[in-house]
């Protein structure tokens, strides 16, 4: 069996989006197929423990392609006989990668998110992306937009292909109860519309609360759930209470990941019109929140934000809005809470597209076959 050097700064216990895309790629490999070098957190040695595979941490809280971890990842391919290595996400530590070719890696596949689409925008960072690519077989993306924004900066220094992230359907899924969420924040029997994520600007909370007095207006005992930390929390607070929207406003705070699937059950329909902030340069890569929610069974209503737009088929699973147009969210949103039997099938019909297209058993193929020297390729 071919081993695979996996080299990452994101892996748990650290928490983050990257992180839980990593380790649940790996959890699908063969056991004894893997070993990992990644960076050290609090609760690293606990959670390594129960891993099939070895996990090597270097004594840093962020792995960088230094001199010393250039060192590390060749030893570790040499003892291990690896012969095909994975950068967890490829900007900055694919650049350890012409150093693992010569310790004897011959297939090299680096992963990108959506923060290389920022880097791609400026000229310095261009050129080390450049170099990045150069060195590996295969460069991943995650949606058709990160590919049409790294693609013409990159030419054909490596091949790519689509990696996206997968959703756990037996995780999210229409039968998990909510009721205990219900409870816990007094929503009783009304219709919830619900928002999971981090609190920050380009996920549009501000823009929802514009939006929801007009939601207000036509359904008086809505309420809006708010999931999720994040800086823009306490200004978020102050404007439900400056606009004195407490009694139909809940902001929950940080969630555990095993929490959240009875925090999409909760709701009725998700919201998150997200936008790209700063001259495109704060983007959002995909959105694996909306694919969630879908897996739950609910309709969506998403931002136009980078890849966001290709986690919702428009009209069927829900709808794109113009994420700065409190007006447009509105109206999309009282549009699903008027019809709850036209919400209901485009819930059903999101949670047999996610089952079909985004479920980690399709992704897992995906990577597997990326693994292999003669796996696909794109355009």
């Amino acid at each position: 069996m071919t081993r695979t050097l996996v080299v990452t700064n994101d892996f748990p216990p650290r928490q983050g989006g990257i992180q839980t895309f990593v380790a649940a790629l790996l959890a699908r490999r063969p056991p004894g197929s893997l070993v990992v070098l990644a960076s050290d957190h609090p609760g690293s040695a606990e959670y390594d423990a129960g891993l099939p595979y070895p996990v090597v941490r270097a004594p840093t809280g962020m792995l960088l392609p230094t001199p010393a971890t250039a060192r590390t990842a060749a030893r570790l391919a040499r003892e291990h006989d690896c012969g095909t290595a994975f950068f967890g996400a490829a900007a900055p530590l694919g650049l350890l990668a012409p150093g693992l070719r010569r310790a004897g890696v011959q297939h090299l596949v680096g992963a990108t998110h959506g923060h290389e689409t920022g880097w791609v925008a400026l000229p310095g960072a261009r050129e080390v992306m450049r170099r990045i690519a150069g060195g590996l077989d295969v460069l991943t993306y995650i949606s058709e937009y990160t590919h049409d924004r790294l693609s013409p900066a990159l030419g054909d220094r490596a091949r790519m292909a689509q990696l996206s992230p997968g959703v756990d359907v037996d995780a999210f899924t229409p039968d998990v109860d909510g009721s205990a969420v219900r409870a816990r924040y007094g929503l009783g029997e009304a219709p919830v519309v619900v928002c999971v994520s981090r609190l920050v600007p380009r996920k549009g909370q501000d823009v929802l609360l514009q939006a929801w007095p007009r939601v207000l207006a036509r359904h008086p005992d809505a309420r809006l759930l708010l999931v999720g930390g994040g800086p823009l929390e306490q200004s978020l607070r102050r404007a439900v209470a400056d606009r004195g929207l407490g009694s139909s406003v809940v902001l929950t705070g940080g969630v555990a990941g095993p929490d959240l699937p009875q925090h999409y059950a909760a709701g009725d329909l998700f919201a998150m019109p997200c936008r790209t902030r700063r001259g495109g340069l704060d983007v959002e890569g995909l959105g694996m929140v909306y694919l969630e929610a879908a897996a739950c069974g609910l309709p969506v209503v998403a931002g136009t934000s980078g890849g966001a737009p290709e986690t919702v088929r428009e009209g069927v699973t829900g709808h794109v809005v113009e994420p700065r147009s409190p007006a447009a969210v509105a109206a999309a949103v009282i549009g699903l809470l008027d019809d709850p039997a036209q919400a209901r099938a485009m819930g059903a019909a999101g949670r047999a597209w996610v089952e079909q297209r985004w479920s980690w058993t399709s992704i897992a193929a995906t990577f597997a076959a990326l693994l292999e020297p003669d796996g696909p390729g794109t355009r």
